[in-house]
């Protein structure tokens, strides 16, 4: 039993032996085979974070050499102004890094066209929704907002009047074409301050935005002369809903009187276009205009009259934002209607010269500005006809001249373009449903080259009023005319610099500087965004002598959620206004500076 028993106890514990040794294999070979699963996947991710930076390193070098090597971004023009110059960059490590971030973004066009899409799948996740913001708040709202409130702002104001640089301050509320072409606007829901219309509360908040700028100008320019704090407003975000603005352009479209000279769509504004507001129109059927309309429309003429008296009474100007033409008939009128009341000028004799002198060099004219797109078929007629009509009827005309900032929306608005214009650089919600022009061709110049040479003629233009005016009236007599040129446009700059020196409005040392004098500067200045072109400003602050600031930066302020439409035009600009690689150039700069920065210059 005892010798039968022990190769039982052997067999037994040797099986015992190779059945653990097998179930050891086993786990191990299992858990081998779970581990470098894991390592693969952690070998992954630092393998493709490895090489994103490697690839954002190699761009950045290949940046930062195109940035010190490229001669159109290395401006001789710039260079010999830089060379004596004793002012470090203002800009910080921080602020240089969003530029280039930001601007590399720009400069891919399938990220640019699938940004609203992303942001709104992103938004719409829980958890993500609050990344997606802290993002984009670093990156674009940074780069391209001055602040979620006005005092917000102001440290931004305050440095850049350190750098003899202006500011264009804007409560930055755009109307959304989704809501705008298929019914009225959201009113607050669910807000503390949802028994106020939205409207309303951005009416109050542009009154709240000319005291901020005016508070501000009080403390830093003593009196009305060389005050270089602005105030722009939209008119779309004033009404409770952008359809009635709509609707009352179409209005006039079809019942207004054409000017002589003809000018192309959405024409000129005449003195007579309020008329249907009249308390004699008052239940009156007008084609288009419901009585609600009407009763809208009454009470935008009197918010307008409100904040222009408060700007009057501060000593702010006014710039009135044109918009998408399917609005601008509209926007014109009440344009027109303010500059008519408020940048009236005194009849002029001597004895009006002798006992009110003083105080006519106090006055801030002209208080209100209108906005020429140069990219709209009809800006020179439109222009022509506004400068005769300010001259005929007595007041000071108030000129922002820009290329414009829709141009992709038109054409996909107009039927005539809608097949063929690149719909995915503009508003998803713009449709040929929105054009109310009845010209066969669109409003717009469907080239950059002829947008370009519209706003140089225009330049030239002004130019020459404001010449006329200058030797006509003289320093004593408030302006009758004011110019506001923004351009991100380095040619147009230099043109308009030039045409200045030419025609002895400035003087110009042999460095190339010019220096202009205090009835030029209250006539003439320039305006670009902020966050963009950053080197033309340099270039114009360091060029330009003047006793006031002769460049302002366009600063829009307002809450992440109310920017969202203002962000989405600058990166679709940054695509399509600049143009012909201006994202690119702007990045390359950027980076340029970086490694000066970091490595001491090339």
């Amino acid at each position: 039993m005892l010798l039968r028993s022990r190769p039982n106890l052997g067999w037994g514990s040797a099986t015992h032996s190779t059945l653990r040794a097998r179930t050891l294999a086993t786990s191990a070979r299992a858990a081998g085979s779970r581990i470098p699963r894991f390592l693969y996947l952690r070998l992954l991710i630092n393998a493709g974070l490895l090489s994103g930076a490697v690839l954002g390193m190699t761009a950045f070098v290949y940046d930062a050499r195109a940035g010190l090597t490229d001669p159109k971004l290395q401006d001789e023009r710039v260079q010999s102004l830089r060379e004596d110059s004793s002012k470090p960059s203002s800009n910080s490590l921080s602020e240089l890094l969003r530029t280039y971030a930001v601007f590399s973004f720009c400069s891919v066009p399938v990220l640019v066209d699938w940004a609203p899409s992303m942001l709104a799948a992103l938004s719409a996740v829980p958890g993500l929704k609050q990344l997606t913001e802290a993002v984009v708040r670093a990156t674009f709202f940074n780069q391209f907002v001055g602040g979620d409130t006005a005092e917000d702002a102001l440290p931004l104001i305050e440095a850049l009047r350190a750098r003899n640089t202006g500011c264009l301050f804007a409560y930055s509320v755009e109307v959304d074409e989704a809501k705008a072409s298929g019914g009225a606007t959201d009113q607050s829901k669910g807000s503390p301050e949802s028994a106020v219309a939205v409207h309303k509360q951005v009416v109050q908040e542009t009154l709240h935005c000319i005291d901020v700028a005016a508070d501000f100008e009080d403390k830093h320019t003593p009196g009305r002369i060389g005050r270089r704090t602005w105030v722009a407003i939209k008119l779309s975000a004033m009404v409770p809903d952008a359809e009635i603005l709509r609707r009352f352009s179409k209005h006039l479209v079809e019942s207004r009187t054409k000017t002589r000279p003809p000018a192309a769509f959405p024409g000129c504004p005449l003195p007579s276009d309020l008329d249907v507001l009249s308390a004699s129109q008052h239940g009156v059927s007008v084609d288009q205009l419901t009585e609600a309309d009407i009763a809208a429309l009454r009470e935008l003429r009197d918010d307008l009259v409100t904040i222009c008296n408060r700007a009057k009474e501060r000593g702010v100007r006014l710039i009135f934002d044109a918009e998408y033409t399917w609005y601008e008939p509209a926007i014109d009128a009440f344009t027109l209607d303010m500059m008519r009341k408020f940048n009236r000028l005194p009849k002029q004799s001597w004895l009006v010269s002798l006992s009110q002198g003083r105080q006519h060099t106090q006055e801030l004219q002209p208080l209100i500005y209108a906005t020429y797109q140069a990219y709209l078929r009809r800006t020179p007629e439109y222009l022509a006809h506004s400068i005769a009509a300010a001259r005929k009827e007595g007041y000071s005309l108030g000129v922002k001249l820009v290329r414009g900032a829709y141009h992709p929306h038109e054409l996909v608005a107009h039927p005539s373009t809608s097949a063929t214009a690149d719909a995915s650089m503009a508003s998803p919600s713009v449709s040929t449903s929105l054009s109310i022009s009845p010209d066969p061709v669109p409003p717009v110049w469907t080239s950059k080259a002829e947008t370009d040479e519209r706003y140089n003629a225009c330049v030239r233009t002004l130019v020459g009023a404001v010449e006329e005016d200058v030797r006509v009236r003289g320093a004593g007599n408030p302006p009758t005319i004011g110019v506001l040129f923004g351009t991100h446009n380095w040619e147009s700059v230099n043109l308009i610099i030039e045409e200045l020196t030419k025609r002895g409005l400035a003087t110009a040392d042999e460095d190339g500087r010019v220096s202009v004098g205090e009835s030029v500067a209250e006539r003439v200045t320039i305006g670009q965004l902020y966050g963009m072109t950053a080197a033309l400003t340099s270039y114009l602050v360091e060029r330009v002598r003047s006793p006031s600031p002769f460049v302002i930066k366009y600063i829009p302020y307002g809450r992440l959620s109310e920017v969202m439409p203002y962000l989405g035009r600058r990166a679709i600009e940054n695509k399509s206004v600049l143009g012909n690689g201006g994202a690119v150039e702007e990045r390359r700069r950027a980076a340029a500076e970086l490694w000066a920065r970091m490595f001491g210059g090339k």
